[in-house]
């Protein structure tokens, strides 16, 4: 399956670059318009094996927000960018990594890779998930989709994210890839796709209310 996944991913990242040349574009022009600062946000995460790359992703924070707060984000976040709220909201911010998917750093489909500093809390079992390239989106990311908003209810969101929702995504994505093929990973793109707009348009308002308890159900 290694050599089918890494063709289908060359095709659709290739594919999909050219198609959203024109909104690339676009979107560049309003971060250059909002604050004059870089297009893009490059940061080192850990991939396949253990190999540390430079993700690409469309800057959605101040420029240096990293040296301004922490490297979890919440959804109120006041280093968030008004035009990187709304790359973010309908995850156009991720977009580039189709880039990162081209080069063969990621996958289409794959564990979401982290940064190094929470890599190193992964205890042996956990590690297993470093034998397989990083993807764009996951069955995890789907789960966790409103990850932001929920880290906003915590008081310590970081401590959470790394003791509650990081063991979790982590499983999750070593179940399915047990068992993940070219078809599998084919329905996790097409959720990844259609399942945001659907929540848009099914919006309750009890959903953060009853975020956590979707979760740990799932």
């Amino acid at each position: 399956m290694r050599w089918s996944k890494r063709l289908f991913d060359i095709f659709w990242s290739f594919i999909g670059l050219i198609l959203l040349l024109p909104l690339f574009v676009i979107v560049a022009v309003l971060i250059k318009i909002e604050d004059g600062g870089p297009v893009f946000f490059r940061q080192e995460r850990i991939g396949f094996k253990g190999k540390k790359f430079k993700i690409w992703k469309f800057r959605t924070m101040v420029v240096d927000a990293e040296k301004k707060g922490k490297q979890i984000t919440v959804s109120n976040d006041p280093r968030i960018t008004k035009i990187g709220r709304l790359l973010r909201k309908y995850k156009i911010d991720e977009l580039p990594q189709l880039i990162n998917v081209l080069k063969g750093d990621m996958s289409l489909v794959g564990p979401r890779p982290e940064v190094e500093r929470y890599v190193r809390l992964y205890n042996d079992e956990q590690k297993q998930v470093l034998n397989f390239v990083p993807g764009i989106t996951d069955p995890a990311s789907l789960a966790f989709r409103n990850e932001n908003e929920l880290l906003s209810l915590e008081k310590d969101p970081e401590k959470f994210y790394i003791e509650e929702i990081m063991p979790i995504k982590i499983k999750m994505n070593l179940d399915y890839l047990k068992k993940a093929n070219l078809w599998t990973d084919f329905v996790v793109i097409i959720k990844t796709i259609f399942v945001p707009i659907v929540d848009k348009l099914c919006l309750g308002g009890s959903k953060n209310n009853n975020q956590k308890m979707n979760y740990y159900s799932n």
